[in-house]
């Protein structure tokens, strides 16, 4: 049907809608609205079959009937629709302006209550919040004093609060992606409600060549198979609409299903795309160097048993904790009279003892260095055990660990694995910045291996006098080093005749450090692979000292999907301009790593003027080099999801670990409340925040 009407059917109402294939009219009014309008003026013609009796005018206005007939109404059914002025979008938005104000307002609060809650990791109770608030602005719009259907309290609205902004959050972060290569680290570990999680954080360079790392979310995985890791990272990708196409690096803490030869997460994806190398994760390869020296050297193996029994005994009970915690009060109080130590914000704080863990970076440093300094008050707590202990093995134990502990055997070992530990703690928080690269990170563990290997040349004499010192403090003997080794138990028979310096030093002191650089090249085997061998050449220390166009050459046709062929021959030539240009630019002579290197390209230009060897050093600066930032989101969760609130849903959860916190960044953002760390950086002069992002996101999505 189509409204026609021919020069002769002017004369007839405006109501009257014409069809050519019928030959008949048909009511308007009526046919929209489907009136009860019976047998007036011929019933359902008018709607149905179709008027065609055009002898009999006069039904037509039959049909119209009255000011109360069907026809009436229906007519006015329409004019109701066709009045903007009435349209229920025309009505909401005449709201008045202070209305508008208020809701935002509200909107402002709630939206408060849930950053202090996130940021808190505090559980949400929406049901249960206080209508005497002293925040006047608030009260005279919240709670009792808002609309009983819109009060913005309930866990529903704080939930869609979070997730609408974390959303916004992802979207920002992919937005600030782009086309841009990127590498992606991933870790799998259960919540307090036994579920498998696999958080994945994505690292990328910025226009500005800063090596960015953001967090993405939490998913849930029915198992950790590398299968089912690789459904879950496909379709986070789809849903975020980044391509795996893109993807030029893998980064996992060396779990069999993730960097498995064959069917591991790290083989699915190389089929698909043969340029997302995989670098293991370098901290997590420092703690396997270190539990490799403790379960091939039975010494060692058996210090860190020693140290595990001994937080087991001490801790059994709260009353030798509350003895402990006693014994060491006192040794401070004693120590701070005699001026040994310094009182001061921070220091001498309450502390216990902390049991190794092979899987938790530096547990093993810091078992080491808390049982040092509170080796007196431990020695009196064991005492105890072995004097009132309540079964025979309780007084045994103690008794076994006291000859063992008050041993110079068991304080050097003590001296050197602290020492050791030391160093490679210190490489590992190094190691864990986010900005850090590849090249740095090399550098570093060269840097470890020099200085054991200093420590093994001229630290012997430093170590014994440490060690001779802190057993006369706790009266333990000293042996003289010039005299005969004596073993213990059945070894005597079967002994060499050494002398203790000997034994201490050559087969101890000298062995344990060896071992332990011998793990170190052994793990960090991908240090000799091609790849790292070719990124650090990009190196500009000392002048691009490591400069050499051949591999730079090769590193480039390791990734196919970025270099052509005739990329590869602009590259050869793009080169030798490159190099000349660096030595001889004064801005490029104090640069410390491809990082400071990418930064300043970006900043003085050169970056366009050599496209493919830039483009080189955001592939070195992509991959990953370790996962602490996935790794920190697990180790949050055990304080947002735990045993009390063990039922979040899994994009409650997601949502809560993607909320991004109030952090400044200089030169993001101007206004007090400044755009977090996860977000889009923007211009320097544009105000944005993160309280504006959360509003409007939300404010947009609720109907007022």
């Amino acid at each position: 049907m189509r409204r026609f009407i021919p020069a002769w059917f002017k004369k007839f109402p405006d109501w009257l809608e014409y069809s050519i294939t019928k030959d008949a009219t048909f009511c308007l009014y009526c046919y929209l609205f489907k009136p009860d309008i019976g047998d007036q003026a011929g019933g359902e013609s008018f709607v149905g079959n179709g008027f065609s009796n055009w002898k009999k005018k006069r039904r037509l206005r039959t049909h119209v009937g009255g000011h109360n007939s069907a026809h009436t109404q229906a007519w006015r059914k329409c004019e109701d629709l066709l009045n903007q002025k009435q349209h229920i979008e025309t009505i909401v938005l005449k709201q008045s302006e202070q209305a508008r104000i208020d809701y935002r307002t509200q909107l402002n609060a709630s939206i408060d209550c849930a950053r202090f809650l996130l940021n808190q990791g505090l559980a949400f109770c929406g049901h249960d919040e206080s209508e005497f608030s002293r925040n006047q602005d608030v009260k005279a719009i919240v709670l009792a004093n808002a609309p009983q259907n819109n009060k913005l309290t309930s866990p529903e609205i704080q939930k869609d609060i979070v997730c609408v902004v974390a959303r916004e959050a992802v979207n920002v972060i992919v937005r600030d992606v782009g086309d841009a290569l990127f590498a992606i680290l991933v870790d799998e570990a259960r919540d307090n409600s036994i579920k498998e999680q696999m958080a994945l954080a994505i690292r990328y360079v910025d226009k500005k060549g800063h090596v960015i790392e953001r967090f993405l979310g939490v998913e849930h995985v029915p198992n950790t198979s590398a299968m089912s890791l690789k459904k879950a990272v496909g379709n986070l990708f789809c849903r975020l609409g980044l391509s795996i196409g893109r993807l030029r690096g893998q980064g996992y803490d060396g779990a069999s299903n993730m960097q498995g030869e064959i069917n591991g997460l790290k083989a699915l994806i190389l089929k698909e795309n043969s340029s997302a190398h995989y670098v293991h994760c370098f901290a997590h390869q420092l703690q396997l160097a270190l539990v490799a020296v403790a379960k091939k050297d039975d010494r060692i193996g058996y210090l860190f048993q020693l140290v595990s029994k001994v937080g087991t005994v001490v801790g059994a009970s709260c009353k030798r904790r509350d003895i402990l915690r006693e014994n060491e009060v006192e040794r401070v109080l004693k120590a701070l009279n005699l001026g040994e130590i310094e009182s001061g914000r921070g220091l001498n704080q309450e502390t216990s003892l902390k049991r190794p863990g092979d899987t938790r970076r530096s547990s093993h440093y810091s078992s080491l260095v808390r049982l040092m300094g509170m080796f007196a008050s431990v020695i009196g707590v064991l005492e105890i055990v072995e004097e009132d202990g309540t079964y025979l093995e309780q007084r045994l134990e103690a008794t076994s660990l006291l000859e063992s502990m008050q041993s110079f055997e068991f304080i050097l070992y003590l001296h050197l694995m602290r020492t050791i530990l030391e160093i490679t703690n210190d490489l590992s928080q190094a190691l864990q910045r986010k900005d850090q690269d590849i090249v740095n990170a090399m550098a570093l563990l060269q840097l470890l291996k020099g200085r054991l290997q200093t420590m093994r040349e001229s630290g012997w004499i430093t170590l014994l006098n440490v060690t001779s010192s802190f057993c006369e403090k706790h009266e333990i003997v000293v042996p003289n080093m010039d005299d005969l080794f004596v073993p213990r138990g059945g070894k005597r028979r079967k002994a060499h005749k050494v002398t203790n310096l000997h034994h201490f030093r050559f087969e101890i002191f000298n062995s344990v450090i060896d071992l332990q650089a011998i793990e170190l090249d052994a793990r960090f085997l991908e240090s000799t692979t091609e790849l790292l061998l070719c990124v650090a050449c990009l190196n500009p220390s000392n002048l691009f000292s490591s400069f050499e166009k051949e591999k730079l050459i090769h590193m480039a046709e390791l990734y196919p999907q970025d270099f052509s062929s005739m990329d590869l021959m602009i590259l050869d030539d793009q080169l030798d301009n490159y190099i000349d240009d660096m030595r001889t630019t004064i801005e490029f002579s104090s640069l410390h790593g491809i990082s400071d290197l990418a930064q300043k390209m970006a900043e003085i230009g050169r970056h366009r003027a050599y496209p493919l060897v830039y483009l080189l050093l955001v592939l070195a600066l992509t991959l990953p080099i370790v996962t602490a930032t996935v790794e920190r989101a697990f180790s949050a969760m055990n304080y947002v999801k735990n045993q009390w609130r063990n039922r979040m849903g899994d994009e409650w959860t997601s949502g809560v670990f993607v909320m991004p916190p109030e952090v400044f960044i200089p030169g993001y953002a101007t206004a007090k409340e400044s755009l977090p760390a996860y977000l889009l950086p923007v211009d320097a002069t544009t105000t944005i925040t993160l309280q504006s992002i959360m509003v409007n996101c939300f404010f947009s999505s609720l109907t007022i």
